[in-house]
Formats: C-alpha cells, structure tokens, sequence
C-alpha cells in the first residue's frame, strides 16, 4: 500500500448534505467531527494505495469540501486527528479509516480484529498505532437518484404484514433463477410475486437490509450475523443481497418496484438503536471515531450507556444523531420508494439520556413532524433490553406497536392455559393497551410469532429451545416461549400427536388473521417451515452458503396450510365487520351493541364468567351494521353480523349464541378443525341450536343477510396513514 497526502484545489463547498455528493466536476464531502483538529477524506485505490485529502472547511462541527475530478464509483473513507480522552469519549486516532456515516453504498468486509480497535489493550489507555487501511469496508461515491414516485398507502385496516429474511426466503426456492436466489431480485422473481399475492399479505417486512456487518463476539466463535440487526451504515443497502457485486442500489429500486407493481408495500426493519461497534471496548470503523459523545449514549466514565444489550445505545437526543436517523428515513422513502419503517428497540429512541421513556422525545417528535414521514407506516418494537424500556401502548398517536402482549395470550389460550378473559381484548383490538387519546386498533400489531422465537411449526412440537447451532452452549434465546410439544420433543411420525399439532397451527393463524388490529404473519409459517427448535436463528457459520443459511425450504411445503391461511386472509378481506378501523365500545349511532361475548352455553357472560379461569369457549357477536369502514372514495361499507367461536378444549357441544334482537339464521363459512378451513356443513343454523365440536376449533358464522349500513360517509381524514 501506498500513501499520498495531497493538498488539492479545493472549493469549499457547502456543510449540508452529509456524506459524499456528486456536482459539477468533482464530489462534495462533509463529515461531522466537531472535536477533530483535522479530517482527511482518503480515496483508496483498487490497488489499496490511499490518497489523504484534508477538508479545510469546519462550518457547524462539519468538515467539508468539494474536490475536483472525483465522481461515482470512487471508493473512500475518513480520518480524524483530534484528542484522545477516552473518559470523555473522544478517540480520535487517524491510524483508524473510518466509514462515512452518510455512505450510501459500502463495500469490504471486517477484517483483523486487532487492527479495528483504535486503543492499544486497554480501552482507557494509549491510542492504537495499528493502520486499520484493508480491514475496514470502504465507502462508494454513488450518483444521485430519482425519487421513487409510487405511493400505494394501503389503509391500515386492510394491512396485512409479512415478516421477510431477504437472504433466507428465496435461498433454495426452486422456481428463483439461482443466481437470483437469497438476494433483492429472488423477491421478484414471478413465483415469489404469485405466492405473496395469492397468499393475500398487503406489505412485506424484510429484517434488517441497511448495510450490516458480524459483531467481533460472533467472528470470534466462527460465526456471522445471519439476521442484520448490526448495522455499518444507515443509508446503503447491503450489499450481500446484490446478485451483482456493486448493483445493490439498482437491484432495491428494482425489488420496490416489482413489489409495488404486485400492489404490496415494503417495509424496512431497522436498527437505529445501536451500531456494530459494540462497547467502548469494540472496534473503531466509523461513528466512534468521528464524535463518540454525538452518536452515542456514554456515562460520566466515559463508558457506553447499555440500553440495548448490544453494547452501546445511540444517544436519540444528540442533534447530530436525530439528523442521521431522519436522513437515513427520508433517503430509504423517497429515493428508495419504501413505504415503512419497524423500528427494532425503539424504546431506546425516546430515552433521552438513557433516562424514563417520553413519547415526545427528540427523535421520535422529529419522526411524527416530518411531513415525508407522517405518510409513512410507523411500527415500534415498544422495549428495548432493560425493565424501565417496556412500554407497550404508550408511543405516540401516529404509531403502531408489536404488542407481545397479544402473542403471549393468543399462544397460552390454544395451550389450554387460560381462560377467555384476556382473550376476548386481545382480539377486539387490545383497547385496554391502545385505546383512548385518538389511537385506532391498527396501533396493535398483531403476531403469534416472529424472526425471533419460535416458528409456528416449532411451537405445537418443542418445549424447549435448542439453539445449540448457535455456539452459545444453548443458553442464548428465551426460555419462555408458551410452547406445547403434544407429548414427544421434535419430530414424530405419531399420526395422531401430527394432527393435533396440525389444527394446533391452523387455530393460532386463523385467531390471528380474523382479530381487531394489524395481523403480522413469519414467513414459512403458511408452509409449515421449521427451524429445529431453534428460537434465536440470528447467526450461521461464518463461510456458510446461503442455502444452508436457515432457509425456507418450499421443497417441503405444506400446500393445504398454503390454501387453509389463503381462505381464511380472503375472508378477512371480504368481511370488513372483520377488520373495524375503529374500537367497538363506545359506539352510539345504533341502538344496539356492536359486540355481544357468549360463553359456551350460549349465556352472555357476566362479571363472575369472565373471572372463571376454566372457560375455554368464547363466541363474540360482531355487528354488521356500523363497521365504520368505507372505499377509497369514502362510501361507508356495509357488512354481515359476525359470530366467531373460540374453543381451546376438547370435544364439546357449543350452543350458538345471538343476541336478543337477532332472529335470523347463521351460515358457516370457516372451520379450522379442518385442512382447508371449509365448514364440514354450509348448512343454516339457527340462534340456540347446538353444534359439535370436535377439538380445539375457530368457528366463523356470518347472518343469511347483510345488516343495514348505518355509518356515515367519511367527512375528513384519511385511514392511509398514521394519522
């Protein structure tokens, strides 16, 4: 490697945009390093030699230049020169190259793990003497894009959401071309397009795709981050997932694209809580070296504040790091065409110096405030890793939240576990999580599983994890996972405990899909994917290829469980009585209630019934006649009155239950007990009359006739939207 340090004609240039900017005859660079004494912008050569540039220009604490003949394709990074007090967070060291915290294009890999670190041995010591130039990745100059201009907000009420691994989903799928396979374009291919659309999921929500890399304690196990949630750069797509080396930005587009053309939206799970340097022990390779004090939360010791269980938090006060997390937004939602963004930790974010959790917390109100954002889907994930960091239902009026609690109530009711009080809010939208302050039951995103934890498969067949493949001795992942194995651990070829497992999934997916609230369904859980009992598949061997990179094996696909999810997400689309934008209690525009709960006997429950933990059978009587859903034109919609039956014990006879005023006949349409879902009879039946069930069983009865519309047209607003 060689080494020249230049002094180019410079034109000062301007401090905004961060990051690196193509102009008329050369390229703008500006870095925030307001401690720094020098900052030199380094272009690498595809030989390794490094040309240093000195920025002169410091204007806000940005350094900033424009330097002549410099364009797209040139690979880069910084270095500072400033103090080294570690006590106080600064650890300038300019034998550290240093991504670009704006890049939007990375290349390379970590490498020496020794040569990343910017002290020698002690973190609060000397300063490394090591050059980290051929260990660390490189930033790319990137031409300017054209913002994507397809915008499909599909209303809350009729979202349906569909948890992604990128690399995992289409590793091995046989009808992707193979050079597409685990990569942006696998998501285009026309069988991954017909799968999703038939399926009936209205947005796609792929784990972590920003530009990540392995955490030193994974390589040190021979191991890689197969998840993502280590992110190196909030702006650049990661490059792994390119079919093409370098085409990453171009092969997004292309997948949003596609995606949109489909009718489903992509939303982005993302990692602003904390970065792939880890403590103030861990390695140097970008934002550590440039203002550790700006980017990250540090006590008076000058040692990372853990929020996050990673090993550092982001500080979501400091004006610099609000700045990144809402032009990295903003750059992902217009350049990039995404139409969401779920937020990993996000209760980390609205912890203003690691403090109590605030709504109105700097980054969170610059989120709600941004007029591109607003029209954006918000997800928090409300916790992050520590006690005071659970806050369920408690974000602001323009977010929807994972709600937990809904999975741990879904799971423990088919468990036989509980009774039907917890139950019956859960699936009328969690009102007594979300409820009041102008919030809708869309604010509840609905799971029964997710990327972490187990698959559905997994959770009617393990009682324990066995996470071994990890490397952590099995003691990584929870240890509570309201799972029920049906008598054997793991595989069996027990026709019996095989059935019982298999209605076991059916009634969790058809109790998620036909609750109040945002239903969100794992990838593989329609076909039955498995991960061996694996309930924390975030890391594979460090050289593994992508087909034996946890993926989702179609080869082995479960058809009829296909089919089965596919009618019972046609009948939520087809009934809005079944996914009201609004709660039901409250309303008075008809005389009667919109929602009537019946225990088994068919007998309304009452305070001691709902107190009586041995119930097993819950009926609720859903309204038709005020669902308070309209078209895109704003016509109110009119629907069937509803009867869904839950019942999670053994063989019974339910006595179908109708309110008082009700006298017509009911119509099965839905019946989990069997593979397909269809009813074993389409017969009518009448209020009082006793059916059989069988087993454990999700029952959907509609009225013989649609109930007289009586909400009123839409007068303003708007259910596109967070709003």
């Amino acid at each position: 490697m060689s080494l020249l340090i230049e002094s180019h004609p410079q034109i000062p240039g301007s401090p905004f945009p961060l990051g690196a900017t193509v102009v008329d005859g050369g390229t703008q660079f500006a870095v925030h390093a307001p401690a720094a004494s020098t900052v030199y912008v380094c272009l690498i050569g595809s030989d390794g030699s490094e040309e240093r540039i000195e920025l002169r220009q410091h204007t806000y604490g940005i350094w900033h230049a424009i330097v002549p003949g410099v364009g797209a394709g040139r690979r880069y990074g910084f270095r500072a020169s400033g103090p080294w007090n570690p006590r106080a967070g600064l650890r300038m060291n300019t034998n550290k190259l240093l991504l670009d915290p704006w890049a939007r294009r990375i290349v390379g890999e970590l490498g020496d793990h020794r040569t990343l670190l910017a002290h020698d041995g002690d973190p609060f010591g000397e300063p490394s003497a090591v050059d980290s130039l051929g260990n660390v990745p490189l930033a790319i100059v990137t031409p300017p894009l054209q913002p994507s201009t397809v915008r499909l907000e599909t209303p809350w009420e009729e979202t349906v959401i569909y948890e992604l691994h990128v690399g995992a989903y289409t590793a091995v799928h046989p009808d992707v071309p193979e050079p597409h396979r685990g990569t942006y374009l696998g998501l285009t291919a026309p069988a991954v397009i017909d799968h999703l659309r038939s399926l009936g999921v209205t947005a796609v929500e792929l784990l972590p795709v920003q530009a990540f890399l392995t955490e030193s304690s994974v390589r040190e196990r021979g191991m890689r981050n197969h998840w993502g949630y280590s992110t190196a750069s909030y702006f650049a797509p990661h490059p792994g997932y390119a079919s093409t080396p370098g085409n990453e930005v171009t092969e997004f587009r292309i997948m949003v694209d596609t995606l949109h053309a489909a009718g489903i939206e992509v939303i982005l799970d993302v990692v602003y809580n904390h970065t792939c340097e880890q403590g103030v022990d861990g390695i140097s390779v970008s934002w550590r070296g440039l203002d550790g004090p700006g980017y990250y939360l540090l006590d008076g010791d000058g040692r990372d504040v853990d929020l996050t269980g990673c090993g550092n938090t982001v500080d979501a006060s400091s004006p610099i790091a609000v700045r990144m997390i809402t032009d990295s937004l903003r750059y992902w939602a217009t350049e990039l065409g995404v139409d969401g963004f779920r937020f990993d930790l996000a209760s980390a974010l609205g912890r203003s110096r690691g403090g109590s959790f605030d709504q109105r917390a700097a980054v969170l109100s610059a989120i709600s405030a941004d007029p591109v954002l607003t029209r954006r889907k918000l997800i928090a994930e409300p916790w992050d890793a520590t006690a005071d960091g659970y806050q369920v239902g408690n974000f602001g009026l323009q977010w929807s939240e994972w709600n937990d609690k809904y999975r741990s109530t879904i799971r423990q009711f088919w468990n036989g576990r509980t009774g039907v009080r917890t139950l019956a809010s859960r699936i009328a939208g969690s009102e007594d999580v979300f409820g009041g302050a102008g919030r809708r039951p869309w604010a509840s995103i609905n799971f029964v599983t997710a990327h972490d934890g187990f698959t559905a498969a997994d959770l009617v067949a393990y009682n324990d994890k066995h996470n071994e493949a990890n490397g952590e001795d099995n003691r990584d992942g929870t240890d509570h996972n309201d799972s029920d194995n049906h008598g054997i651990e793991g595989p069996t070829d027990d026709p019996a405990i095989l059935e019982a497992r298999s209605r076991h999934v059916r009634a969790l997916l058809a109790t998620l899909i036909l609750s109040t609230g945002t239903p969100m369904i794992t990838a593989g859980d329609e076909f039955g994917h498995s991960l061996g009992g694996n309930n924390n598949a975030y890391c594979v061997p460090e050289h593994a290829a992508g087909a034996d990179s946890w993926p989702l094996n179609w080869a082995c696909a479960d058809r009829s469980l296909v089919r089965f999810l596919s009618r019972v997400l046609e009948l939520r689309r087809s009934a809005p009585a079944l996914r009201q934008p609004e709660f039901f209690e409250g309303r008075r525009r008809i005389a009667r209630p919109d929602l009537v709960w019946f225990d088994v006997d068919g007998i309304e429950f009452d305070d001691l019934a709902w107190y009586d933990d041995s119930q097993r059978t819950l009926q609720a009587w859903i309204d038709g006649a005020d669902v308070r859903s309209h078209d895109k034109s704003g016509r109110p919609l009119g629907d069937y009155s509803w009867l869904l039956v839950l019942h999670s014990g053994g063989p019974a006879r339910v006595t179908v239950a109708t309110p008082d005023w009700f006298s017509r006949s009911l119509v099965p349409v839905f019946d989990s007990s069997t593979a397909s879902g269809e009813p074993i009879s389409t017969d009518p039946v009448s209020a009082g009359s006793e059916v059989s069930l069988s087993g454990p069983t999700v029952v959907a009865l509609r009225s013989e006739r649609r109930s007289p519309t009586t909400a009123a047209p839409i007068e303003s607003g708007s259910t596109l939207t967070n709003s």
